[in-house]
């Protein structure tokens, strides 16, 4: 297997066709380029996602924690119901001290208390094998009203495309608060590029989107960033996408780090940046509420009929690989292993 999330040919032949009983109550089964599932219950419906507890140490307890959280809940949140229950599974190595549990579970409190999560039920303990930064796994529910959750399959022709933060959000905020000062930038950009781990969510961004008019699908731009997130939105809505380039928004910090490493940044991953189809008739509400909310956003381009991506009329490639990873190891190399 390849580093990182299994992509779609792994998915069409390893997974697909083997996901356990075929059951009536459930609305979203495993689907490429959904990363959530969707169950009815009674009169609702519960979202539901498990990913990685990921504490990268290196970034500092405090943020590595924060981002580990906002990784767990992000999922669930793009089916535009607000998290309500969290389950954390932590295998953490033999070597962990107690302090360093409490510093990350008194962070997970406060994320939770802050966004109305309950940190429902999970397990908690020490085993050989483990080893930070991949330390468990969580599973996010969101529960609420069928008519009220989006999914990556809605998109139809003629919704427009908007993009939130735009590009490698995640990777410049990741790169400039371990490597900032060291980087041949202007403080300037290192600075910048350090600002935008504070985006590195998209909470805001989809409860924003969900409650200001008819989003008809959402998806992230996390592993293989934005290029990838736009191919798995299309795939899963079974349509095409035609963006702009320059309509793109790219936050201050995003060139200047991605050009230091060689890096494309629409194939870098971008935490925090959600990609939604909206109805024509709904874009100024929800452009004006995402302003009105400090979240930088733009219509980049239209759903069309058909498949696949292009970008300015030219096919967009899906990425072979994320450049996040690769660009930490040479910064390591080149600036110190400190990180």
């Amino acid at each position: 297997m390849d580093d990182g999330k299994a992509g779609r040919g792994f998915f069409d032949d390893h997974i697909a066709g083997r996901t356990g009983a075929d059951r009536d109550d459930v609305r979203l089964g495993p689907t490429y380029g959904a990363d959530f599932g969707v169950v009815a219950v009674a009169d609702s419906v519960v979202a539901m996602a498990t990913d990685p507890v990921f504490v990268l140490r290196a970034l500092g307890i405090e943020r590595a924690a924060w981002f580990a959280f906002h990784i767990c809940v992000s999922d669930v949140a793009l089916s535009g119901l607000s998290p309500a229950h969290l389950a954390v599974d932590l295998n953490l190595p033999p070597d962990t001290a107690t302090e360093t549990f409490d510093a990350i579970w008194e962070v997970f409190d406060r994320e939770a208390r802050a966004l109305g999560v309950s940190l429902t039920t999970g397990h908690t303990g020490t085993y050989e094998g483990c080893s930070f930064p991949t330390v468990g796994g969580a599973t996010a529910l969101a529960v609420g009203a069928a008519e009220d959750v989006v999914t990556p399959t809605g998109a139809q022709p003629g919704d427009r495309v908007v993009v939130t933060k735009g590009p490698a959000v995640e990777t410049t905020g990741m790169l400039g608060v371990l490597f900032g000062d060291r980087l041949p930038i202007s403080a300037a950009a290192a600075a910048a590029a350090r600002d935008r781990f504070a985006d590195a969510t998209p909470v805001r961004d989809a409860a924003t989107m969900a409650a200001a008019g008819e989003v008809t699908a959402m998806h992230d731009a996390t592993e293989r960033g934005l290029a990838n997130g736009l191919h798995e939105l299309a795939a899963a809505s079974g349509v095409g996408l035609s963006i702009t380039r320059d309509a793109v928004p790219v936050l201050p910090g995003v060139r200047a780090v991605c050009e230091q490493f060689g890096m494309d940044a629409w194939a870098a991953s971008s935490e925090g940046t959600v990609i939604a189809a909206v109805d024509p008739g709904s874009v100024d509400a929800v452009l004006g509420a995402l302003g009105d909310e400090g979240i930088p956003a733009a219509d980049v381009g239209v759903v069309e009929a058909g498949g696949g991506v292009t970008v300015d009329g030219d096919p967009l490639a899906e990425p072979a690989a994320d450049p996040l990873w690769p660009a930490y190891r040479t910064a390591r190399s080149r600036y110190g292993d400190d990180a």
